[in-house]
């Protein structure tokens, strides 16, 4: 069979984003209820071993691929920069090949999206992109699982973004092009997404608008996205959160959005920056959901890049 990386979500495509989402929900559906740490029935990935590096902090992306491994039979081992020997100067090439061997795929979180790369050309076992600088194609998996099950339809959906147009936004832009929905981006001028993806998703058919005028992009909208403006290491902060405060998220801005709009955030919230708390808090909030999601999504992209679906 054909190597399956997971680099990003036009590695897999259309269809198989489709199937993993409707495994997701499938397999979400059947554990109601259950032990969070209680296998599936048919324990897919009995005997599996998932070696997962962590040279960024983590809460969701380490739990719920932890937890993914075990509701599909198989087990975990966490490395991390400091403990590793990749924090020793052990290259990304040497630590996929030994990995390779002991483990049968590999999931990275890391700064800088070209060693995911280099680490997929040199193992021999599936690679998966837990986040980078470039994209976070995990999160978008569960964010769509999180709308799909809110009874709302992918294509032609409108998708308002707000605030810095960084990695998620990256995701979200890929999957409206192989999706069909549309997004509206309003950022600050200086920090719009990469026109690599503005025009990746242009090109699959979606209506991606570019503005400065948030209250225009949150118009008729069906889901409100944000995230944290100031991501790890970055610096200039406070110049940043000056240029992102009319980027706010907040009940003025929901109000022009559809009465049933969602709000998501893929965490951790930074409220009274990029959301306040009567919207994170509030009704229209599927951030919590979102989060749990985490589990039901990683599963799946971790059986595709297995083979099994």
């Amino acid at each position: 069979m054909e190597l399956r990386h997971f680099l990003d979500l036009s590695d897999a495509g259309a269809d198989a984003i489709a199937a993993m989402m409707n495994d997701a929900h499938e397999r979400k559906a059947a554990r109601a209820s259950w032990p969070k740490g209680k296998p599936d029935a048919d324990k897919p990935l009995d005997g599996y071993v998932l070696a997962m590096i962590f040279e960024k902090n983590s809460t969701r992306t380490r739990v719920s691929f932890d937890i993914a491994m075990r509701q599909l039979g198989g087990s975990a081992i966490i490395l991390d920069s400091g403990t590793s020997q990749l924090g020793r100067g052990e290259s990304i090439a040497d630590t996929a090949r030994v990995l390779s061997r002991m483990a049968d795929a590999i999931m990275i979180r890391t700064d800088d999206h070209a060693k995911i790369e280099e680490m997929a050309q040199h193992a021999s076992v599936p690679v998966i992109n837990g986040l980078t600088d470039r994209s976070h194609p995990c999160q978008i998996v569960a964010d769509l699982l999180t709308i799909l099950e809110q009874k709302k339809p992918l294509p032609g959906l409108e998708v308002a973004w707000f605030g810095d147009g960084n990695n998620v936004l990256h995701s979200i832009l890929e999957a409206a092009g192989l999706l069909k929905f549309n997004v509206r981006v309003a950022t600050p001028a200086g920090f719009e997404p990469d026109a690599e993806f503005v025009e990746m998703a242009r090109a699959g058919g979606s209506v991606v608008t570019l503005t400065q005028d948030a209250e225009q992009a949150a118009e008729g909208a069906d889901v409100v996205i944000t995230d944290t403006w100031v991501s790890m290491g970055q610096e200039n902060v406070e110049n940043k959160l000056g240029a992102m405060a009319p980027f706010q998220v907040n009940e003025a801005l929901m109000a022009r959005a559809k009465p049933d709009a969602r709000f998501l955030h893929c965490l951790p919230a930074h409220v009274g920056d990029e959301v306040n708390e009567a919207v994170f808090e509030g009704p229209q909030s599927s951030v919590f959901d979102e989060a749990e999601n985490r589990i039901h999504a990683q599963k799946s992209i971790l059986l595709w890049a297995l083979g099994k679906l």
